[in-house]
């Protein structure tokens, strides 16, 4: 595949950005700063890079726990979205949602919930709405590889595979469900197999490589919208923090059981470092850009946290505020 200059910067750019935001909030994390429990995606970035970037701001996507990388891919607002991690009221939630509650509508954001598997239906609710409405829009529902041991998986596979929805199950395995080995949770099978018994299209990908998490991805968007419905992609990745927080160390306790040989052998693996080395190699651009870039996100993330920091916080008086009966 040809890739334009623009188009690879881009995702370059996209990426530093998740990675810079969510490492920008580790220091006020352990200072208690921030209280809201925050799931950081550093080492996950080339999935949601990669997907976001074919879709268009009118297609919808839906997030989990861990959707900061999904928000930001999908186009909404930095300052929005840190000033609601510091539960300001100049959030994208208004201070009322925190980390794992992110929404920005106006660029097909739905929102992001932390029960597990919880928005996996609400996709293809909207899958189904813009079928009945003939708009040509795709969903897109993220979600870890612990929801595959929820059944509202399965009964959301079936439905959309039954009336060939337009949506696409993006399986974000990390290997862990909180922290949980997959391997001691699961039989030794592919995620992505379960879909074969729904006869629907599904692939296994490297989502440490953005190029092909790109390609596989705007494959996946063009076979939905063309109405030949849903399509299952699991892709393999790892998180190079904390199940919650950057290192699971809550109260003294530390709970991050993972083998540090495991975390070394696939921080060598980070898919920033290997794009960068890619675009260097190939000179589709040179360390000056690259620093450049750095740099250009680098301040707006100083700019974001300090809009944040300034923010209002919700007051008491409005304590139930946006709650409907």
């Amino acid at each position: 595949m040809q890739y334009s200059n623009d188009l690879l910067e881009a995702l370059y750019r996209t990426m530093v950005r998740i990675r810079y935001a969510e490492e920008s909030l580790v220091e006020p994390i352990l200072n208690g700063d921030i209280n809201t429990p925050c799931h950081l995606y550093s080492g996950q970035e080339a999935i949601a890079t990669g997907l976001c970037a074919n879709l268009m701001k009118e297609d919808y996507i839906f997030g989990c726990h861990r959707s900061h990388g999904h928000y930001l891919a999908k186009g909404g607002s930095l300052k929005a979205m840190i000033a609601e991690i510091y539960c300001r009221e100049s959030g994208c939630s208004r201070g009322r949602g925190g980390s794992m509650h992110l929404i920005d509508p106006d660029v097909g954001m739905m929102g992001s919930a932390p029960i597990v598997a919880g928005t996996i239906s609400l996709a293809v609710g909207a899958a189904l709405a813009s079928v009945i409405r003939k708009d040509g829009r795709v969903a897109v529902t993220f979600f870890g590889d612990g929801a595959a041991g929820e059944g509202v998986l399965y009964e959301s596979i079936n439905f959309a595979a039954l009336k060939k929805l337009p949506v696409i199950f993006a399986c974000e395995n990390n290997l862990y469900a909180t922290h949980m080995p997959i391997r001691e949770c699961r039989v030794d099978k592919p995620i992505y197999k379960i879909a074969e018994y729904f006869n629907i299209e599904c692939h296994l990908v490297d989502g440490n490589d953005v190029l092909q998490v790109f390609e596989i991805s705007k494959k996946s968007i063009d076979h939905c919208r063309k109405g030949n419905g849903p399509i299952f992609v699991e892709f393999m990745t790892y998180r190079f923090r904390g199940h919650v927080g950057p290192d699971d160390n809550i109260q003294g306790n530390h709970t991050d059981i993972r083998p540090k040989d495991e975390i070394d052998a696939w921080v060598q693996k980070d898919p920033i470092i290997r794009f960068e080395r890619y675009l260097l190699k190939h000179q589709f651009i040179d360390e000056n850009i690259a620093i450049s870039i750095r740099e250009d996100v680098a301040s707006e993330i100083s700019e974001a946290l300090n809009y944040a920091i300034k923010s209002p916080t919700p007051s008491k008086e409005d304590l139930l505020k946006y709650v409907f009966a």
